[in-house]
């Protein structure tokens, strides 16, 4: 009985002493909602910190912010059910050795008609033909307000991102991502603020983001605009390189010959095809984040090589 008694005494002396096996480090999401800026709609922004982030306290982190926030990461938050599941795409790349792992900012547009507003580059826009800007305010109904969104985006939000988490501050260690209007936005954002953002990945881009008979009428009054604005506004590289694409079924199929016209005014403007930028077409590639994950990997790995 006594003999009994010491063995399981000690067998719960060596179950205590036993190690408990470590648990794989996690990601951590936060959400900051009911934000106010100046002359905009409310913003909410989602933050994702990579699993290594806890993990590694002295360690710093590039940072990728992204528009469309609120189809980032969960299917449920979106409008369609489709996400570009930005933690699965990103995971995957870093254990495979393709990319460090990034901080991403995901800043969610608004609702209707705000997201065109917010999202519509309103520099090439104002150099658009008359019947051009009457249709894009009709779309937009109210001002438009993409200066005041990127303003606030690099101006109040990264230096509060960059107060808050380790991250690597230079324009190099900064990306944007945008697809649709959002993709036109990253560009803005690159060619606007290279002093903040220095790669940039437009996705799905609307360089006409008119109704189709609109677009077709007055195509070259629209190029015009576009090779007037990057002529005066693009300036060299510097060091910045951007990704544009575009699909061939759906929507996507009628923007290829846009984007080919501003790939020419980028290359005019001394930038260097396969180097600072490349223009991209995906055969059978649809306007929706299902295509738009697919070739996530490949638009980060060019954009991080």
């Amino acid at each position: 009985m006594i003999a009994r008694l010491l063995a399981a005494v000690l067998a719960l002396a060596l179950a205590g002493c036993a190690t408990v096996p470590p648990q794989p480090p996690v990601a951590r999401t936060i959400e900051w909602a009911g934000l106010a800026a100046e002359g905009l709609p409310e913003q909410r922004v989602t933050v994702w910190l990579p699993p290594e982030y806890a993990a590694n306290p002295a360690r710093r982190y590039p940072v990728l912010y992204m528009w469309d926030g609120q189809n980032l990461f969960d299917p449920a938050q979106t409008h369609y059910g489709k996400a570009w599941m930005v933690q699965d795409v990103l995971g995957r790349m870093v254990g495979a050795g393709e990319a460090e792992p990034h901080i991403v900012v995901g800043v969610w547009s608004p609702p209707g008609k705000d997201r065109y507003r917010v999202y519509l580059p309103q520099k090439p826009a104002a150099a658009m033909p008359d019947a051009v800007r009457a249709a894009m305010a009709g779309e937009a109904g109210g001002p438009f307000a993409a200066d005041r969104q990127l303003g606030w985006v690099a101006d109040v939000l990264k230096p509060r991102v960059d107060r808050t988490f380790r991250t690597r501050t230079a324009p190099r260690d900064t990306t944007v991502v945008g697809a649709s209007m959002g993709g036109l936005m990253a560009c803005y954002a690159a060619i606007e603020r290279p002093d903040v953002f220095g790669r940039a990945g437009c996705v799905s881009i609307p360089f006409a983001p008119v109704g189709g008979d609109v677009a077709a009428a007055h195509k070259p009054g629209i190029e015009r605009a576009w090779a007037a604005y990057l002529a005066t506004a693009l300036g060299r590289p510097g060091g910045r390189r951007i990704w544009m694409d575009h699909g061939t079924a759906g929507m996507d199929g009628t923007f290829g010959p846009w984007q080919d016209a501003v790939a020419g005014d980028f290359a005019a403007a001394g930038w260097a095809e396969g180097r600072d930028f490349t223009a991209r077409s995906f055969a059978g590639a649809e306007h929706d984040e299902n295509f738009w994950r697919a070739r996530m990997p490949e638009m980060l790995a060019w954009l991080w090589r």
